[in-house]
């Protein structure tokens, strides 16, 4: 009977593995290494490299094919729940294709399942982070964009194409015209992505003098420097960041009543700002949340840069 699983998290720079030892529906992290994403010609060495990365960690210790359950991966794209991926665009694969059927064939026929990589950050965090034991999570991850990921029931709820919980993509700003790179306008993304951040936090100090030490730095302002400025109690900065909260707050607001989950887990790199993130969210959150879901809590992701091994190894695991 297998006792190892395998757990993947495919970027655009590097793809991150993880061996679990499965123990029941538990696994214990074992070991973690990572390679570089080689995207040229198509993508097409991605998955081959990735076979031989498992085959030859399998060689090194000595596993026999029996012991091993599968493998799961998580990709930056929608992958339906036939293991279909609907393009990869930072992987430059233009095509459809089944990444599962394919993977589980340069694998020798081991078995794989795959899932979009926020998807699997949120069914890492419900595993073993900060919803743990939580059956509806949500997640939504602030970087260089917003995602987000769905687990229902235990499970990464995908959707029809693989393309449920892009919640970068509601729209919250009706009266926005600058187009999204999703082509819409007025979508949560614009607003509270790291790039989003700083055009919020130009444009509150373009409107009035206060005094404020992001004066200083408003052409190559980041949105760390709005955040430590909150922290440090600067009255601007905390302006910015409770306009930054009433986007999000109000944007899961919307989600949590329709999904109606147990916890909101908020990852990426934004989430480094601690506590003072989730005091700006909650305020605006309370206010607009349906008071059937009032109880939702949210918290801080805790798994950082491993969530996505963790949760393509949970869909291997009951």
């Amino acid at each position: 009977m297998g006792k190892y699983v395998f757990g993947i998290d495919v970027g655009g720079t590097s793809v991150k593995f993880g061996l679990f030892e499965v123990d029941g529906s538990n696994g214990n992290l074992i070991e973690k290494w990572s390679i570089p994403t080689r995207t040229e010609d198509s993508g097409s060495h991605i998955l081959p490299d990735i076979a031989d990365s498992i085959k030859n960690k399998i060689s090194e210790k000595s596993y026999g094919l029996d012991e091993i359950i599968g493998a799961g991966i998580g990709l930056p794209g929608p992958v339906d729940d036939k293991g279909i991926i609907r393009k990869a665009v930072n992987l430059y694969w233009k095509e459809d294709f089944n990444v599962e059927e394919r993977l589980s064939g340069l694998l020798d026929g081991m078995k794989v399942k795959a899932t979009n990589d926020a998807n699997a950050a949120a069914l890492g965090e419900a595993w073993a982070g900060s919803a743990k034991n939580a059956m509806n999570v949500l997640m939504i991850t602030l970087g260089t964009g917003v995602g987000g990921g769905i687990v229902i029931n235990g499970k990464v709820y995908a959707g029809t194409t693989g393309a449920a919980g892009e919640v970068g993509h509601i729209m919250i700003e009706r009266d926005f015209e600058e187009k999204c790179n999703c082509g819409n306008a007025g979508c949560l993304e614009q607003f509270a992505s790291a790039t989003g951040m700083v055009r919020v936090g130009r444009r509150m100090l373009s409107e009035t003098a206060d005094p404020s030490p992001l004066r200083e730095r408003r052409d190559r302002l980041t949105a760390k420097d709005i955040w430590d400025a909150a922290k440090d109690g600067d009255s601007m900065g905390l302006k910015i960041a409770g306009e930054i909260g009433r986007y999000l707050g109000e944007g899961l607001a919307i989600i949590a009543t329709v999904l109606n989950p147990e916890v909101i887990v908020i990852g990426g790199g934004v989430s480094a700002a601690g506590k003072i993130v989730l005091e700006s969210v909650e305020k605006h959150f309370k206010k607009h949340i349906f008071h059937a879901s009032a109880g939702t809590k949210i918290v801080l992701a805790s798994l950082g840069n491993d969530g996505g091994i963790y949760g393509t190894a949970k869909l291997l695991i009951d």
